[in-house]
């Protein structure tokens, strides 16, 4: 046990956060430039963190695993308070909030996974067929990025041609 915790002051070395966050010290002190989590100074200088840090640390590692971006992540612990555990309520609220975008997100990655197997299985890459394929920009003005992985319907982009 560190000195910080058996002081009792839920203090935590950056060492020990690291170690039982899983996560590098370089990591931890840029999730804290981000403003992700915060840190205190003890009188001689010395980063140390609350306890409470380790939930979200776990929060925002398990967060980028699923791929959403660091502003994503930022958006939603904004909602939880930076100097204390939030409360079960406050975790539920953020979940109800994030549910939709992460089903979108479970959407998403089911078409590229079913249509790059697709693709890979036939082995024709057909580009009448290929969801990855937008001869003449036709889909350009569904807006940017690959529109027909991302849902557009390919038979309504040519009805709207002019």
């Amino acid at each position: 046990m560190s000195n910080a915790a058996s002081t009792g002051n839920d203090l935590l070395p950056i060492g020990e956060v690291a170690a039982r966050s899983g996560l590098a010290p370089s990591a931890i002190r840029f999730y804290e430039a981000e403003g992700l989590i915060r840190a205190e100074r003890t009188s001689s200088g010395r980063r140390v963190f609350r306890r409470h840090v380790l939930r979200r640390l776990a929060f925002i590692s398990s967060a980028q695993r699923v791929g959403l971006s660091l502003k994503e992540i930022a958006d939603g612990l904004a909602g939880l308070p930076p100097d204390r555990a939030p409360t079960k309520a406050q975790w539920a609220t953020l979940s109800r909030g994030w549910r939709r975008h992460l089903d979108e997100r479970i959407a998403e990655l089911e078409r590229l996974r079913d249509d790059l197997t697709a693709c890979i299985g036939c082995g024709c890459l057909s580009l009448q067929t290929c969801r990855l394929s937008n001869p003449n920009d036709e889909a350009a003005a569904n807006g940017a990025g690959p529109r027909y992985l991302l849902g557009d319907d390919r038979e309504q982009v040519a009805h709207h041609q002019v």
